[in-house]
């Protein structure tokens, strides 16, 4: 083996300079337990290539030099993608909160969440808002709002709002570095790397990137070497030699697929040829199977998923599904198929079709919990259309899950007392409308109330903004489930609040949907 030609003076130094082998170091940094190992201390190698053997042995393992950073650097906490001037946010939203409350309340909040909930959720996560008063640059606020976005699958909301750090630490950087990944731009990921020495790759990201680069040889002896120190398991190191060596990867069976791939490993299994379905990993895992390399049908199923969970834009499986003819019959196919029917029959004004086609292609879409993303493609135009009888209000229900949902409401007169309902929550006025149902009943119960109950009344006074809007979301994901007197009380605090358009919407979705939460 190519170890037995090292010399020893090499081996200590490498000894001293490496990271321990992933195994032996502390538990995971977040509760994002997917994320890769990808960085250590104490500092390991460069990335540019291993050092040739020099006689010299050291005298000490300390670095030879001390980094410093300025003291003026913006702290994590200050960065944001949006500007108040677009979320509609105040800046001071966190008044005299603490970042740790703000870091528990947004780690406790699910992804599982209406759409225009969880459109909120985001902008409060992206939004450039004054810091806590206590934030400081280790503060784990910064960390637990990536954690959301990685958490949600938005894995570009989370690069470009690392991207924004001058420099990132160590843990936060191993969150960048596995989004790229996954978004299939690892070549960024590797430059970066090299591009902050401060920054130590375990080898097996030291091994990835060598490759990636092109040199193949320090990358075979990085592995022979962390081989020999026993810095991988067994099944480790077949992963990575077959990585190293195709010849190999091809006269081998095929490895077993790892119970919780991390991003590198997911990648590597791809680059042998093994590639792991994404359908049983984390959401995040979803994203990979987007990229132009991936089959028709991967694509789409991937895309459905985001969009299930509100992190792909409707558009986005739009374009998927209307990009050729379906392949089969069935499932994903016939989706596909009756979205189709309804463009064309769009397209060409087609009434007829229209009313013959909208029916069968709800259900397929609200089967496959996708129907906020049809109504958000197509619910104004058909409800503009005044179609006939049942397939009218059915388009009229669809239109009032579109952004135009006051507009619409304005011109409907109502066919039913649900109807009656539903104009007037879309209109804001609930005043003499009787609920047709106990979940109405309790939407109506929030919309009428003069304030917030004591218990956020009072936090709201003191300034906490933010943290009263969170915990209004996570009232509201409650009420979803079935808690009405927490549904009330959500709706009571988003009027207060001023954020109406939300309180009308996810309340319009939470009767409309085919299912809550």
């Amino acid at each position: 083996m190519l170890i037995k030609t090292i010399r020893a003076g090499w081996i200590i130094g490498i000894v001293l300079g490496m990271p321990l082998a992933a195994g032996a170091q502390d538990g995971p940094l977040s509760v994002i337990d997917w994320l890769s190992d990808s960085i250590a201390t104490p500092a390991a190698l460069p990335l540019d290539g291993l050092p040739p053997f020099s006689g010299d042995i050291a005298t000490s393992a300390l670095p030879e030099a001390v980094t410093v950073s300025p003291l003026d650097l913006p702290t994590p906490d200050a960065i944001g993608l949006l500007r108040p001037a677009r979320t509609g946010l105040p800046a001071a939203l966190w008044g005299p909160s603490s970042s740790a409350d703000i870091a528990r309340q947004i780690t406790g909040i699910s992804g599982d969440m209406l759409p225009s909930a969880r459109a909120l959720f985001r902008t409060i996560l992206l939004a450039e808002l004054a810091p806590p008063h206590d934030s400081t640059p280790g503060s784990a606020l910064f960390l637990a709002r990536v954690d959301a976005l990685l958490a949600l699958g938005l894995l570009e909301d989370a690069d470009a709002l690392i991207e924004r750090l001058p420099a990132p630490a160590p843990e936060v950087f191993r969150r960048q570095f596995d989004s790229r990944l996954l978004l299939g731009s690892e070549d960024a990921a590797c430059a970066r790397l090299r591009a902050m020495p401060d920054l130590s790759p375990t080898f097996p990201t030291r091994i990835f990137c060598l490759a990636r680069s092109g040199d193949w040889a320090a990358a075979a002896v990085t592995l022979e070497i962390a081989t020999a120190l026993g810095m991988f398991t067994e099944s480790e190191d077949d992963l990575l030699a077959r990585f190293l060596h195709p010849e190999f990867a091809e006269q081998s069976a095929a490895l077993p697929p790892p119970a919780q791939p991390s991003p590198l490993m997911f990648r590597i299994y791809e680059a042998i040829g093994e590639p792991l379905p994404t359908a049983t990993l984390p959401l995040a895992f979803a994203q990979a199977d987007l990229r132009a390399n991936i089959g028709w049908k991967a694509q789409i199923e991937a895309a459905e998923r985001l969009v299930r969970a509100g992190t792909l834009p409707p558009e986005r499986l739009h374009a998927l599904y209307t990009q050729r003819r379906p392949a089969a019959s069935g499932g994903i196919w016939d989706r596909v198929a009756a979205l189709q029917r309804i463009d064309a029959a769009l397209a060409a004004g087609d009434r007829a079709a229209i009313e013959a086609a909208l029916p069968a292609a709800w259900r397929d879409m609200a089967g496959a919990g996708l129907d906020h993303a049809f109504a958000a493609l197509y619910g104004e135009r058909l409800a503009r259309m005044e179609l006939p009888d049942d397939t009218g209000a059915l388009a009229f229900r669809i239109g009032l899950l579109s952004p135009a949902y006051e507009t619409l409401a304005k011109a409907r007169q109502p066919a039913s007392p649900e109807e009656t309902f539903l104009i007037g929550l879309a209109r804001g006025n609930l005043a003499d409308i009787t609920p047709p149902n106990a979940v109405a009943a309790a939407i109506a119960e929030g919309f009428t109330a003069p304030a917030p109950s004591d218990r956020l009344a009072a936090p709201l006074a003191e300034g906490r903004l933010g943290e009263v809007i969170l915990r209004a979301l996570e009232l509201l994901e409650s009420g979803a489930q079935g808690n009405l007197d927490d549904l009330a009380e959500s709706y009571a605090v988003f009027r207060a609040v001023g954020l109406e358009d939300m309180a009308r919407r996810s309340a319009l979705e939470l009767l409309l949907l085919e299912r809550r939460g």
